[in-house]
């Protein structure tokens, strides 16, 4: 039952949330080793309503995880040399707790263990016990394997908790030697797996192609006709396979394949459609919630996480983009403003999650999971009157509850005679059904939904974790700048229902705008021009990782593609010398995970399955190659190579498993392209023609486009464009002054005669 880890030299049993390390004697890299250091582990916990009878080292801590944990009995550390030290003096090994604020499951492990006075005593005299924030340390959490829930005593022939805890007890006393043996050589073979060096410098077009159409066919394979999405329950929205099929179809429709772009199409809209109508949307709030349990994403697992918001909201925008469909960019706004409305902070910082876990009502002492978004019919009938019965047929409310949809949904009864919000037909039918026009049955149900979300906003709320995390702020900087754009071609008099608020897309913008501010002046050290991984009153101790600083230039480099600002793409530049310079792997090519400046992490990685949250690798293979489209010259031909050399090192992963890396596919075929697409906008850029030309350019879907503004009143963006790219300072210097906006398209070396008309934009745009 025990099995190797990638967090430091241990041997590991591993469950949700539950998993045991034992370490060896010394660390496996010579730096400040932890001799002696003896590791359990557990990925577990959360809040607790009961008295202050005990409060440990917690308490003193920033992350709301911990601090959920500071008056257990438990004598918690933080992750840290004290408690090694203790583990050292001791000779005992330690029980290493890992989770988040908002899981569910870490809930249920605290008030059923951690809170027992019982297994606080086991813990206390036979280990050091450490609690990590999963979110601010993802450097310590690597399980190599996973299991099912403990609970605290043996039932249904599984052993419980204390079991666990005696077994690993008894282990270490009698097998010490052997276990340290085995967990120094797991290192040891880990570390070469892990860090795997390229054996070439550039993967062939050929592969690169051909990665693509792989991952896209293995997709197909797994899609669900009937409900939508890849795979089977539970169903979790992963937007890179989105993603992917966007790519893919629009490269199909350029090569005339229209016919199998129309395929790819029909599974994305029908996934897209499937998740807005399930109850892993929240209809009368906004936001997704984080994974369906049954296979039609009717009863969720209701915790909202920020890297679900923003890219679920990218990839419904680019939908709209393709398909000119209003309803995936109204379901784009009901992303955005469910965060501007939840989840910004006053400075613009943004938050990460919330919880699936509430009080039924105030007063009561323990929390259930989706109390705060379930309803009963006789509430729903007290609250709307006359609209009641259009409501419950809309969202399939029923008296006894509606959690019978699949066998999935509600195994345990847990829900009984509660409902979650699904539509099971779409508006214009349902608004066929009562008599009533499309629009007139949207009013109505918008004013329900207002109704619901009034009397909601009452109810004891979720907990809200406040803690900043640098990459996830990137991936909403990306959805905020992307959409105050794109938003602009809605069409002229498009209508917006609640929960979606119908602001001016330029909102959007000031949104991302805040957010990148933020953590230039809390999370980056001007002096040495690093990040910090995370903030809450306060920056972190964790330094910036891998995801940090490649999802925020992504972050950037949108801002400044869809904004304009040049300080953003200064600062992109700035941060992508500074990742090249902590995690790139110059001899063996790609980036590893970690700084490897904290001896007590034992492992670094070259990460590349792009899961809920893409790769770091992934999404730096993407920002090397927009730079090097942005930038000329020599930097321009190195971040190219760093590139090729990135993805040449998981070519094996590309070549036999490209649905675990979707988003690498992409950047291996954007390589592949012989010439990006650049579109270079001169003129006034506080101008309203300006902006209009800006909104044409973003009319289209075309992720092989590189756009690039320029204002030539501008001397700190004249410099910095003949500093970077004398080619483009040329070309604004050339353009005609009369005009307050002028496009020039450029491909191959070749550039289109200017261009000031937002039309003559758009159809060149589409022709070329």
């Amino acid at each position: 039952m025990f099995a190797a880890t990638a967090a430091c030299p241990l041997l590991r049993f591993r469950s949700l949330p539950l998993g045991c390390y034992i370490s060896p004697s010394r660390s496996y890299r010579q730096r400040r080793p932890i001799d002696c250091i003896r590791v359990l582990a557990m990925a577990g916990s959360s809040t607790s309503a009961a008295p202050h009878r005990h409060t440990n080292r917690l308490a003193s801590e920033h992350s709301p995880y911990l601090l959920q944990h500071a008056h257990n009995p438990v004598d918690w550390y933080p992750w840290g040399e004290e408690a090694f030290e203790n583990a050292r003096k001791r000779n005992v090994p330690i029980f290493l707790s890992i989770g988040y604020s908002t899981c569910h499951w870490c809930h249920v492990m605290e008030v059923e263990s951690f809170e027992s006075k019982e297994i606080a005593k086991m813990l206390n005299e036979w280990f050091v016990s450490i609690k990590v924030d999963r979110e601010e340390r993802p450097d310590v959490d690597k399980p190599l394997m996973g299991g099912t829930y403990f609970p605290p005593d043996d039932n249904y022939g599984r052993p419980g908790f204390k079991t666990v805890l005696r077994k690993v007890k008894e282990a270490w006393e009698t097998k010490c030697e052997m276990l340290e043996r085995g967990g120094t050589l797991a290192i040891e073979q880990l570390s070469e797996a892990l860090s795997a060096a390229a054996k070439s410098t550039k993967l062939s077009d050929e592969l690169a192609q051909a990665s693509l159409k792989t991952c896209s066919q293995q997709l197909a394979s797994s899609y669900d006709p009937k409900f939508g999405g890849f795979g089977s329950a539970p169903k979790f929205p992963r937007p890179v396979e989105v993603c992917l099929l966007l790519y893919e179809s629009k490269k199909l429709m350029e090569n005339g394949r229209q016919s199998e772009a129309n395929k790819n199409m029909q599974m994305i809209c029908n996934t897209l459609q499937c998740m807005a109508r399930g109850g892993i949307h929240d209809h009368v709030g906004g936001g997704f919630h984080r994974y369906s349990v049954d296979e039609c994403w009717h009863v969720p697992h209701f915790e909202k996480m920020l890297y679900d918001q923003g890219q679920v909201a990218n990839v419904y925008l680019d939908t709209f983009s393709i398909t000119r469909d209003t309803f995936y960019a109204s379901i784009t706004r009901d992303v955005l403003d469910y965060l501007r409305r939840e989840m910004i902070g006053d400075a613009g910082e943004i938050y990460s999650a919330e919880d699936a876990d509430s009080a039924e009502h105030h007063g009561a002492s323990r929390k259930k999971e989706g109390a705060f978004y379930v309803w009963t019919s006789q509430e729903v009938e007290e609250l709307l009157g006359e609209y009641a019965n259009l409501f419950k047929d809309h969202y399939y409310i029923k008296p006894s509850g509606n959690c019978d949809l699949s066998r999935m949904s509600d195994p345990h009864n847990e829900f009984k005679g509660k409902n979650v919000l699904i539509e099971r037909e779409d508006i214009p039918s349902m608004a066929s059904k009562w008599g009533k026009s499309v629009d007139e049955y949207c009013h109505i149900m918008a004013e329900c939904c207002k109704k619901l979300f009034d009397v909601r906003s009452k109810r004891p709320r979720p907990h809200l974790d406040d803690k900043v995390i640098v990459s996830w702020n990137g991936l909403a900087v990306s959805s905020f700048a992307r959409a105050s754009r794109i938003l602009r071609t809605e069409p002229k008099g498009t209508k917006y229902y609640f929960p979606v608020v119908g602001c001016d897309p330029n909102e959007y913008l000031e949104v991302a705008e805040k957010a990148a501010s933020f953590i230039r002046r809390n999370l980056y050290d001007l002096s040495t021009q690093r990040l910090q991984h995370s903030f809450r009153n306060g920056p972190s101790k964790a330094p910036g990782f891998l995801d940090d600083y490649a999802f925020l230039i992504n972050g950037l480099l949108d801002l400044y593609e869809f904004g304009g600002k040049i300080d953003w793409l200064s600062w992109a530049i700035e941060l992508q010398a500074t990742q090249d310079k902590l995690f790139l792997d110059r001899e063996g090519g790609g980036y590893y995970n970690t700084p490897g400046e904290d001896p007590s992490v034992l492992l670094r990685i070259k990460e590349d399955h792009d899961g809920a949250e893409p790769s770091g690798n992934s999404v730096a293979a993407i920002n090397l190659i927009r730079l090097s489209s942005i930038i000329s010259g020599a930097s321009s031909e190195d971040y190219r190579r760093t590139a090729e050399h990135l993805l040449a090192v998981f070519e094996m992963r590309l070549k036999d498993q490209g649905i675990a890396v979707p988003l690498m596919c992409c950047a291996a075929d954007m390589l592949a392209v012989q010439s990006r697409k650049q579109v270079v906008l001169v003129g006034d850029k506080a101008s309203a023609e300006f902006d209009d030309m800006v909104a044409a350019v973003f009319a289209s879907y075309d992720p092989n486009r590189t756009v690039i503004q320029i204002d030539r009143s501008s001397k700190e963006e004249m410099e910095f464009w003949e500093n970077c790219n004398p080619d483009i300072a040329r070309m604004a210097k050339g353009t005609v002054e009369d005009k307050q906006a002028v496009a020039h398209v450029c491909q191959d070396f070749v550039c289109s005669p200017p261009v000031t008309d937002p039309d003559a934009l758009r159809a060149l745009l589409d022709k070329a």
